[in-house]
C-alpha cells in the first residue's frame, strides 16, 4: 500500500507524539538513556538485518518499526538535553546526502558505481567533523568480518585493490600454505595470526567477486542448522542418541536432508 507524503509525515507525527507521551508517563520509558537504549538498539538492529536476509516483508516492517522508535528515541533524548532533535538529525543527513552526490546535485561527471563510492569516500574526507583518515570511519565494535570487508571496500576506493581479481587466489593460497607451516611448527600465537590472514584473504576474494561474504556464511549457517536438525530428529524417531551414533550413520541423515533441499 502506498501513502501519500502528507499521510508518511503525519503517521511520523503520530509516532512521535505516542513517544512524547510515554516518555512522561511510562515508568520504563521515563527513565530510559542513551547507555540503557545502546544494547536494546543493537539487538533490534540484528533482529532487521535477520528479517531481511529472509526477504519477508511483514517481519521486514515489523523490525523497521522497531528501529525507527530508537532513532526517535535517541532524538527525543537529544532535544531534551538541548543539543539536537530529530529535525536537526533529518537536516544533517539531508545536507550529508547532498555533499556526498556532487554527480546528482553538482556537475560532476561519474562512469559508474566505482566513480561514486571512490568519490563518496574522498568527499568523506573533505566533511567538516568527518573521517580524518580513509579507516577511520569504519565501527571499531564491528563484528570482524564485517569489518574486514568494510576495511578492504574502503581502501578499494581509494585504489588500493587487486588490478585483476583473479590475482587474490595466489595470495588465499599463500595464506594457506602459511597456516600449513604454522600447524607444523605448533606456534599458536602466530598460526591464530596466519588463520587470521587467510580469512582476511578469502574475505577480500568474495568481495571481488561482488558476494557478501557476511550473507553468504549466514546462508551456510542456516542450512548447516537446517541439516543437522533433521540428523537429530531421524535420530530421535529411531531412538537414537547422537552421541551414540557413528560418523557413517550421521552421513545417512546428512545426506537426506541435503537431497530434500535439491528437490
Amino acid at each position: 500500500m502506498s501513502h501519500t507524503r502528507e499521510e508518511k509525515l503525519a503517521a511520523l507525527g503520530r509516532v512521535m507524539d505516542t513517544l512524547d507521551i510515554l516518555r512522561v508517563k511510562c515508568p520504563w520509558d521515563a527513565k530510559q538513556t542513551n547507555e540503557s537504549l545502546r544494547p536494546n538498539t543493537i539487538e533490534e538492529t540484528y533482529e532487521l538485518a535477520q528479517a531481511l536476509l529472509k526477504d519477508n516483508s511483514a517481519e521486514i516492517r515489523k523490525e523497521l518499526g522497531d528501529v525507527l522508535l530508537h532513532i526517535l528515541f535517541y532524538a527525543k533524548i537529544g532535544e531534551e538535553k538541548a543539543a539536537f532533535d530529530i529535525a536537526d538529525v533529518a537536516d544533517s543527513l539531508n545536507d550529508k546526502l547532498i555533499f556526498r552526490h556532487p554527480h546528482i546535485f553538482g556537475d560532476v561527471k561519474v562512469n559508474g558505481t566505482d566513480d561514486v563510492l571512490r568519490n563518496w569516500e574522498e568527499l568523506k574526507l573533505k566533511e567538516k567533523g568527518g573521517n580524518t583518515t580513509v579507516l577511520a570511519g569504519v565501527p571499531e565494535a564491528l563484528p570482524a568480518m564485517i569489518k574486514a570487508y568494510r576495511i578492504q571496500e574502503k581502501a578499494a576506493n581509494v585504489g588500493f585493490d587487486w588490478e585483476k581479481r583473479e590475482d587474490v587466489w595466489d595470495k588465499v593460497r599463500e595464506e594457506a600454505s602459511e597456516v600449513n607451516r604454522e600447524i607444523e611448527n605448533a606456534d599458536h600465537a602466530r598460526l591464530e595470526a596466519e588463520f587470521g590472514d587467510l580469512l582476511f584473504a578469502v574475505i577480500n576474494a568474495a568481495r571481488l567477486y561482488d558476494v557478501n561474504p557476511e550473507n553468504a556464511l549466514e546462508h551456510t549457517n542456516r542450512k548447516f542448522i537446517h541439516r543437522f536438525n533433521h540428523i537429530e530428529q531421524r535420530a530421535k524417531e529411531q531412538g537414537k542418541h547422537l552421541r551414540d551414533m557413528t560418523l557413517a550413520e550421521m552421513d545417512v541423515f546428512w545426506n537426506e536432508a541435503k537431497k530434500a533441499e535439491n528437490q
